[in-house]
């Protein structure tokens, strides 16, 4: 019998062996000829051969043929259509250019990778005409109310927030609901920028709600609010799902009859039982932690008919080439510039060999007031044995550390015992906080001036910023120290280095990009939000501007075809505006 088997050769103590080949097996050489093109290797699951699925793609192939949509002639896309497309890049000939196809940068390749993109900003506009198409309360006067709250503040905004206000004051005159994103670095000043808009909702008439995704953040924003908004004769409200139910009863009545103009709470605020008079304007903070379909519901108790407008914030920069597929149903703003007198952290990359000196360096600073985080990281994803770690870590630096006074936070804990650790620690009752990287997103305590992260190499850039940003809110000289274990990889080298060299955010959001591509840094969630098969917002990015027109053009003109690539490539836009 003649064999012809395709797999990975290798040298064994016997000679020459080939572990689980592809193979055919025939009575004759002249049975065996090669294969008419390159043969594709697909990635396979359990119960699934490279034979079979090749077998089920030509029938697929087969049936594609059989429908006219498939070879129909795309205004603003060239040749080939989508079923030579998927010929060539299943089938390819013998002459076909493999390296080509390796890279994505293939005809057909591009043919099909435009379609994806063309379908999802599609989805992407029908999504926002839909939710644009929503009356809202005109609220003018921004500029009146960040003249009045300016009076109070003992600083100046920024040039990046003026622009920012400037832009939201637009939306806001509207009388469709605004929906509109705001970027900005940890300590940027957000939270004042949604204060003014706040305020001149309220000054005409209006509610406005603030959403954050954690007790402790929602004290932190209600002490800000309160700070700024009370001294103008505003009062500010906290819903949250604790309390005794009587003091919650009388909470819900100040909403419900528009005493309490201002409201701040977590997801309590979604529950049927909160009643608005008139909501005008919806902040959510921390967006990524909350689900679209959560966001929908408070947008569902705006007055009269009348859907509230919607700011949203995140802390987390995204580069620009992903935030235009990411948020393509939102209007961006970027505040990208911090404001005077934030200290900067100077950030030391040491070997864990040096842990002694950072010890005594800890000592000696919370000796002299001032505050310390210690992180600790693991490269198992498990909050169990996170926590366990967390506790060792602790242990281990009580022995070390006798004289300081040391807490911990880790996600094992219930959330009402991590708050009230954090709020010891805010309140300047432990000096040195030992914690997973739960921290990572939060509170804010200008005493805490050191950040030590064990282990670093082991997060990525987005997560290590955000951690630093924990520190420097204060006016005291602030320092992050990065350890790592040796040997380290090229990988880890280089993100230590960006660490070290910049605290632009935005500048390491887009290395963070460019090391770990968007699967990574977006997480299973938000790639599914993405949701692209083919396409690669990162280096498709040069690609989208132009199908941004075509799509404007074809929902205009030629709303058959769009309704046809987003079936094709998105399926039902119901279920994807929920993902």
């Amino acid at each position: 019998a003649w064999v012809q088997a395709y797999g990975t050769v290798r040298f064994a103590r016997g000679g020459f062996e080939m572990v689980h080949p592809s193979y055919q097996v025939a009575s004759s050489i002249q049975s065996l000829k090669a294969e008419d093109g390159l043969t594709p290797v697909y990635p396979l699951t359990a119960g699934v051969t490279q034979v079979r699925l090749r077998k089920l793609i030509a029938q697929a192939l087969e049936l594609a043929a059989t429908a006219p949509a498939m070879q129909a002639r795309i205004e603003g896309l060239e040749a080939p259509n989508t079923l030579q497309a998927l010929r060539s890049i299943h089938h390819p000939a013998n002459d076909a250019d493999a390296d080509q196809l390796l890279r994505f940068a293939h005809p057909a390749q591009h043919r099909l990778l435009k379609e994806e993109l063309l379908a999802h900003q599609l989805c992407m506009r029908m999504m926002r005409r839909r939710r644009r198409g929503d009356a809202a309360p005109g609220i003018a006067g921004l500029r009146k109310a960040q003249a009045e709250l300016g009076k109070a503040l003992p600083f100046q905004l920024t040039a990046a927030q003026q622009r920012v206000l400037d832009e939201i004051g637009q939306d806001l005159r509207g009388k469709q609901a605004m929906l509109r994103l705001i970027q900005g670095d940890v300590g940027s000043g957000k939270t004042v920028v949604v204060a003014i808009a706040m305020l001149a909702t309220a000054r005409k008439g209006y509610q406005a709600a603030l959403m954050a995704p954690t007790e402790l953040l929602v004290e932190q924003h209600q002490a800000s609010l309160q700070n700024w908004l009370e001294p103008l004769g505003l009062q500010v409200e906290r819903l949250s799902g604790r309390g005794r139910k009587v003091e919650r009863e009388q909470r819900l009545a100040r909403v419900a009859s528009g005493e309490a103009q201002i409201v701040v709470g977590t997801h309590a605020m979604f529950q049927q039982s909160v009643e608005f008079r008139k909501l005008g304007l919806v902040v959510i903070d921390e967006q990524h932690r909350f689900g679209v379909q959560q966001r929908l519901e408070l947008r569902d108790k705006g007055a009269n008919g009348l859907r509230p407008h919607q700011l949203v914030m995140s802390a987390t920069p995204i580069p620009r080439t992903l935030a235009q597929s990411m948020y393509a149903d939102l209007d961006i703003s970027v505040i990208d510039e911090l404001p005077p007198g934030r200290t900067p952290v100077t950030t030391v990359v040491l070997n864990n060999e040096r842990r002694d000196e950072v010890l005594s360096r800890i000592g000696q600073a919370c000796r002299s007031g001032r505050q310390a985080y210690w992180v600790c990281t693991l490269i198992e994803d498990s909050e169990e044995i996170a926590a366990e770690a967390a506790e060792a870590t602790a242990e281990r630096l009580h022995q070390e550390l006798p004289e300081l006074r040391i807490g911990l936070v880790h996600g094992r804990l219930k959330s009402d015992e991590k708050d009230v650790r954090m709020r010891a620690f805010k309140a300047g009752e432990c000096q040195l906080l030992v914690a997973t990287t739960v921290i990572e997103v939060g509170v804010d305590v200008p005493q805490a001036s050191i950040m030590v992260i064990e282990n670093a190499e082991r997060l990525g850039l987005a997560q290590l910023h955000q951690l630093r940003g924990r520190v420097g809110r204060g006016s005291t000289v602030s320092q992050c120290v990065l350890m790592y274990q040796a040997p380290l990889s090229r990988l880890a080298r280089s993100r230590l280095q960006t660490m070290r060299e910049t605290q632009d955010g935005f500048r390491i959001a887009e290395k963070d990009l460019e090391l770990r591509g968007p699967g990574e840094i977006l997480g299973r969630r938000q790639t599914g939000v993405v949701g692209l098969k083919l396409a690669d917002p990162v280096r498709d990015a040069a690609l989208v501007p132009p199908l941004q027109k075509l799509a404007d053009r074809m929902l205009r003109d030629d709303a058959e075809t769009a309704a046809m690539l987003i079936r094709r490539w998105v399926g039902d836009i119901e279920r994807y505006s929920q993902v």
